[in-house]
């Protein structure tokens, strides 16, 4: 492989890293969410529990976008 070729596969690695981790988050965030609403709470809480933690989860995935791209230096 070139050098070229390297560091575009490098690169496309990279970025399926940053939406992996990204959607990741979310998708947690709302799980824990709707357990603790549907689950812990029988539903009193919904979807106010669900919603925080999305807005956690959609917090958590920047700020790993941010330390990734700072660690990359993308």
């Amino acid at each position: 492989m070139t050098n070229s070729r390297k560091e575009i596969m490098k690169l496309l690695g990279d970025f399926s890293t940053i939406g992996l981790t990204l959607a990741a988050s979310i998708f947690v965030g709302v799980g824990i969410g709707y357990l603790l609403d549907h689950k812990v709470f029988k539903g009193k809480t919904a979807p106010w529990l669900t919603l925080v933690f999305l807005g956690f989860g959609i917090v958590a995935g920047f700020k790993n976008l941010y330390m990734l791209a700072k660690r990359k230096d993308l």
